[in-house]
């Protein structure tokens, strides 16, 4: 049992309860503990090799952002309201940051092993990366003339003084800084420091020797011929720095009263964004003490801020290598996997199929071009007067953006909700607000205090003089891209009622109001948390009067107090409480009295595990499904616009149930989350079970629902769910 003395308030219909603080566990070590999931999947030696060196890249740059913005954030908070604590471990921000820090530099540890790892399995390939500290004499003779005759031309040395000041150094370039020999007329206090910056060059060179590929980062070969650099003054220090700055920043209110729009304050945000404070220092080894305090001051840093790398800092370079090494990517990569084209929709018949059935398009495992072909079609047919949709994250080349202003050119009204707040996509989206704006769409940029999240499309047709909707859910962007990565759901229904609440939605988006109550759809900010914890409340009752309540949940992320807290009565009360969440978990499951039924799992694959979830009921009778945009986080149960829709349809629902079925079954890339908050692999008896090769599997197959086979799937569900029940 807990016996913490701290607690925390949870709300629930008969009053508050006290909940103990060592129940939950800090967002932030949360996600690093998630993190830290994506590292292992590079340490797999079932992962083909450039996939464990890219899982590798994709840690590191899930880095970079969580400092951009989480420790950002914190830093933020640590100057302002420096006593605010954490509502789950009553941590300052302060704390925070440090425990994110010491988490961070434990993990390099790991980082440095796997690296080492994957370059002995590249060097048995035939592929090296260039070691400076073990160069041989012909390396060393052929990376000299290549920095000669095609980097140094390149380069722009700095010597900082009081004619060339320190200079602004961007977030995550990589630069070299070096020490130099006293100059004369300089004291021994005042250091002389040069500054190279190498963002302009290829991030890496290639070459062959006695039928070997050589990989040479051009940071490392600049730091290396440094020397070179400064004339007559000696280089007696030599680093390489990256530098990861603040990006945590808001639209207000305030900064909106201007006399122009809200996309051109977000403009003008963007340029901030680039000269904020630094939030972490990386170096590829351990400074001097008078280099380390130069470097503190310049850059407005403390010495607890810098973390040193013994590996690349830069690590993008996995993404691309496998296009440089064509004859090894092929097999050493996973083996291709084209998305099913699940129904063909190319010869116009999207319309009159689905204004009579109900159709579930699963990514990445189906493809999206269904949906793309339903919207060409709405853009060509005389019936549709108007196609309205909410978009958050487009994909480069966007056909969804293509379709919709083709709509626009055919006369069709088209009112694109774009929110341009979509972090880090912002100036992509200012450009496509201009794009539609230019064809004839009507774009609105949402609301100033919510972030629209949803993903809602509604077509609205009227023939013989009767008005008609198509409406698309889904738990994913509008990105043709990101469908074929990550594992979301798109529902599209012509049910009315659903079709009605999707009016009032955009009807209210468009005075700059949020809905507050809808028929069929749950709608964020007012009526996403109120149902999820109305449903859990009403499995606690059966529980208590049937002894079947049940509730399963997938998400990615989990850290709002009072579903927790509603979970934690279900859990109580006997309800066998299911959850698959990706990321953020802030509550411990297993802990006697409180969580002992919550069982809690994290999937980290080949594909992003992205879909939003919700079961509550085991009897197929009363059980019911939702599908939709947010997660349980407070930024989307309270400060977003997020939209779920019940899964009606018998196909619909077998096909979201299958999907659970997976996720319970899978023995190969599952996490279960112990109850100090770590995470264990799922081993298991038997054949070894990957969801999401499953699930590829299955939705590459055309399913044909019988009663017979509804009367198995129902006893499979049974089974799988039995293995949770409380004993």
């Amino acid at each position: 049992m807990i016996t913490d003395e701290l607690t925390v308030e949870g709300v629930s219909e008969q009053g508050e309860s006290q909940l103990p603080l060592s129940l939950f566990v800090n967002r932030e070590l949360s996600w690093l503990e998630f993190n830290k999931r994506v590292l292992e999947e590079a340490a797999d030696p079932a992962v083909p090799l450039l996939e464990r060196l890219k899982f590798l890249s994709i840690y590191f740059s899930n880095l970079d952002e969580f400092f951009m913005v989480r420790v950002g954030s914190l830093s933020d908070q640590a100057l302002i309201e420096p006593d605010a604590r954490d509502n789950k471990t009553g941590w300052t921000a302060a704390q925070q940051i440090s425990h994110i820090f010491e988490k961070v530099r434990s993990f390099s540890v790991l980082c440095q092993q796997y690296y080492h790892d994957i370059l002995r399995a590249l060097r048995d390939k035939g592929v090296d990366i260039v070691d400076f500290a073990h160069l041989t004499k012909v390396e060393e003779l052929i990376l000299q003339k290549r920095f000669n005759e095609e980097l140094r031309p390149l380069l722009s040395p700095q010597v900082i003084d009081p004619h060339h000041p320190f200079p602004f150094l961007n977030n995550k370039e990589q630069y070299v800084a070096v020490v130099l020999g006293e100059k004369e007329g300089k004291t021994k206090d005042q250091l002389q420091v040069g500054i190279v910056p190498t963002a302009h060059l290829p991030k890496y060179i290639t070459f062959n020797i006695d039928r070997r590929q050589k990989v040479v980062f051009t940071a490392d070969l600049v730091a290396y011929f440094s020397g070179k650099l400064f004339g007559k003054q000696k280089v007696q220090e030599n680093y390489l720095l990256r530098i990861t700055r603040n990006a945590d920043i808001t639209v207000d209110e305030a900064y909106l009263d201007h006399e122009q729009d809200f996309r051109g304050a977000m403009q003008d945000l963007l340029k901030k964004r680039k000269r904020l404070s630094v939030v972490r220092l990386q170096i590829n080894r351990k400074p001097s003490d008078k280099f380390l305090e130069y470097l503190c001051n310049r850059l407005h840093v403390e010495a607890s801020q810098l973390v040193e790398e013994k590996i690349p800092m830069d690590f993008s370079f996995g993404f691309s290598l496998p296009s440089v090494l064509p004859e090894l990517s092929k097999a050493l990569s996973f083996k291709e996997q084209k998305p099913f084209p699940s129904i063909d929709f190319s010869k116009r018949n999207a319309l009159k199929y689905l204004s009579s059935h109900d159709l579930l398009l699963a990514y990445p495992f189906q493809s999206i071009k269904p949906f793309i072909d339903m919207l060409n079609e709405a853009a060509e047919d005389p019936s549709v007067v108007s196609i309205k949709i909410s978009l958050y994250r487009l994909a480069g080349h966007s056909k969804i953006a293509s379709a919709l202003m083709r709509a626009a050119e055919m006369g069709k009204e088209v009112l694109c909700v774009l929110e341009l707040r979509a972090r880090f996509d912002e100036q992509s989206n200012i450009d496509y607000a201009r794009l539609l704006e230019e064809a004839g769409c009507t774009v609105i940029y949402g609301l100033v205090d919510y972030k629209i999240h949803a993903k809602l499309c509604l077509i609205t047709r009227v023939h013989h003089g009767k008005i008609s909707y198509i409406t698309q859910i889904g738990t994913g962007n509008y990105n043709e891209k990101t469908s074929e990565q990550y594992t979301d759901l798109s529902y599209i229904t012509s049910d009315p009622v659903v079709g009605a609440d999707a009016v009032s939605i955009f009807a209210a988006l468009c005075l700059g109001e949020t809905v507050e109550q809808t028929q069929s759809l749950w709608a964020a900010p007012h009526g996403f948390k109120s149902n999820v914890i109305r449903y859990i409340e009403q499995e606690i009752e059966r529980q208590q009067q049937f002894g079947d309540g049940y509730i399963g949940i997938k998400v990615n992320s989990m850290n709002d107090m009072d579903v927790m807290a509603a979970l934690v009565r279900a859990s109580q009360a006997g309800v066998p409480i299911q959850m698959f969440v990706r990321g953020i978990c802030c509550i411990r499951p297993g802990i006697a009295g409180y969580t002992e039924n919550l069982h809690i799992h994290s999937i980290v694959g080949r594909y992003l595990e992205h879909s939003r979830i919700f079961v509550f009921g085991r009897d197929p009778k009363r059980q019911r499904l939702f599908i939709g945009s947010g997660d349980l986080l407070n930024r989307n149960t309270v400060r977003r616009v997020e939209i779920f829709a019940e899964v009606k349809d018998s196909t619909a629902r077998e096909q979201v149930l299958k999907i659970m079925e997976a996720l319970e079954a899978d023995n190969v890339k599952s996490w279960e989350m112990q109850p100090d908050g770590s995470y264990r692999k799922t081993g298991g008896h038997g054949a070894p079970v990957d969801s999401q090769m499953y699930l590829a599997e299955y939705f590459a197959r055309p399913v044909q629902v019988t009663p017979e086979r509804k009367t198995m799937m129902s006893r499979m569900s049974e089974k799988i769910w039995e293995l949770f029940s409380p004993r």
